[in-house]
């Protein structure tokens, strides 16, 4: 199984002297954190499509085997719900491909809002492009029965296992023979990541992506760091 750990974002100047060197450019900061990590998750994309020319200048930036995960338009998840996003989907993917080998999983991040649609998720999931890894992270408990595992095994899509500090209880479902998980809680002790460690090992998966939360203190990349640690 191949392990990648990273955090969601990189740019922060709260992690210089901590993370990143004091004295470090904001235009360095996505190489230095590409020394140190091999994935990252974007969330630029959620907020706007980005261009080819800044994919291919964050690709030129990294090493060859380093991954982005970008997140979904908010326009699909947020605005439109899923429904009527053909074009936009297709127009997304378009544009991503600009990363080739460097573009890793999307996420479809949904909101707490959005409660299950299985008909609506059904539809939705034809305008993916065959052959690209996609995962799903429903923040409402009703998306949380076999109808929708199923649907997400039938079209080889992610289920996203986010565990964080709220009252909503994800449970560790795997739908695909790789994993995508969100590991949201402020800290986790030793004892704690060798146990997220142990359950994807018993898992199926070819990768596994696993993601911190930006916090200000940059537990994100530490905690990162010592998940890759202990893996060896």
């Amino acid at each position: 199984m191949n392990l990648r750990t990273g955090t969601s974002g990189y740019s922060y100047k709260e992690w210089k002297g901590k993370f990143y060197p004091e004295k470090l450019a904001a235009t360095k900061m996505l190489h230095y954190y590409g020394e140190h990590f091999g994935t990252v998750e974007i969330n630029y994309t959620f907020r706007a499509i980005p261009t080819t020319t800044l994919l291919e200048k964050w690709v030129g930036e990294v090493p060859k085997d380093f991954q982005f995960v970008l997140k979904a338009p908010q326009t699909i998840t947020h605005h439109k719900k899923l429904v009527g996003c053909e074009e936009i989907v297709a127009n997304f993917f378009d544009i991503a491909d600009a990363m080739k080998k460097s573009l890793g999983p999307v996420l479809f991040q949904l909101p707490e809002t959005f409660k299950k649609d299985a008909d609506r998720l059904r539809n939705f999931l034809t305008a993916i492009p065959a052959k690209k890894r996609v995962a799903f992270e429903f923040r409402s408990a009703t998306w949380f029965d076999d109808e929708i595992y199923d649907l997400l095994r039938k079209n080889k899509a992610a289920f996203c296992v986010a565990d964080a500090d709220n009252d909503l209880d994800v449970p560790f479902v795997a739908t695909t023979d790789w994993g995508f998980m969100r590991l949201r809680r402020t800290d986790y002790s030793d004892a704690e990541l060798k146990k997220w460690l142990k359950t994807f090992r018993e898992q199926t998966w070819n990768d596994v992506y696993v993601f911190f939360r930006h916090e200000d203190d940059a537990n994100g990349p530490r905690l990162a760091k010592r998940l890759m640690e202990l893996a060896k």
